[in-house]
């Protein structure tokens, strides 16, 4: 096992959510819906379970219940805690009540966007979008395709994590200061905000998914 592998393996070791794991039926409770959305506003103000305590009266110890969903908070209580983050009280209950969506998008109807890489002939086609969601976090996939008439273009830099599957072709990607042969089942996963892109078109055309996630904040 070569040295990335070897990283690879010992990152997976670490990482604490199972894909294919079912959420416990207490985790539909509505106390752990209000216990997220109490944290989640609490982050988003930047404050912390200390200072939220001395605002509010509450101890260190019931906050935590409560941001855990181990305990049923009065409407008293949480009317409380509504005041002290300055949301209304139905915010806590929307976690419970939001709806999780999907989307189906069948071959051939991604939506075709317009980006920077259209100018170099880089056909862009959008594969599905959901907004504002719980997790917090936004994400592009594209299925991008290059074909003789594509250039190559100068790099591209924005905010964000990038995953490149290759699906087709043969390119040579460029990420910061290295460069890297993508053939068809190759992955690149890479911090999108260094100076990326394709650099040489080497088996044309070429498909890639690029799936692009950030914060929902940004």
């Amino acid at each position: 096992m070569n040295k990335q592998a070897k990283n690879l393996a010992a990152a997976a070791n670490k990482l604490a959510q199972n894909p294919h794991s079912l959420r416990e039926t207490r985790e539909k409770v509505l106390e752990v819906a209000i216990g997220r959305e109490v944290r989640a506003h609490r982050r988003q103000q930047n404050v912390t379970v200390a200072e939220l305590s001395a605002i509010t009266g509450l101890s260190i110890g019931m906050l935590s219940k409560i941001e855990n969903g181990n305990t049923s908070p009065s409407l008293t209580t949480l009317q409380t805690l509504a005041n002290a983050l300055s949301v209304p009280l139905t915010a806590f209950f929307k976690g419970f009540e939001e709806h999780r969506q999907a989307v189906h998008t069948k071959a051939g109807e991604g939506v075709e966007m317009q980006r920077e890489g259209t100018r170099a002939n880089h056909q862009y086609n959008l594969l599905g979008h959901i907004g504002a969601n719980a997790s917090g976090v936004i994400v592009e996939p594209y299925l991008i395709t290059l074909t003789d008439k594509s250039d190559v273009f100068p790099t591209f830099q924005h905010g964000g994590i990038e995953t490149i599957y290759m699906l087709e072709g043969e390119v040579e990607y460029r990420h910061g200061d290295h460069v890297y042969p993508l053939q068809p089942g190759d992955t690149l996963f890479f911090d999108a905000d260094s100076p990326h892109g394709p650099e040489t078109l080497n088996k044309l055309p070429a498909r890639y998914l690029s799936i692009i996630s950030y914060p929902q904040n940004t």
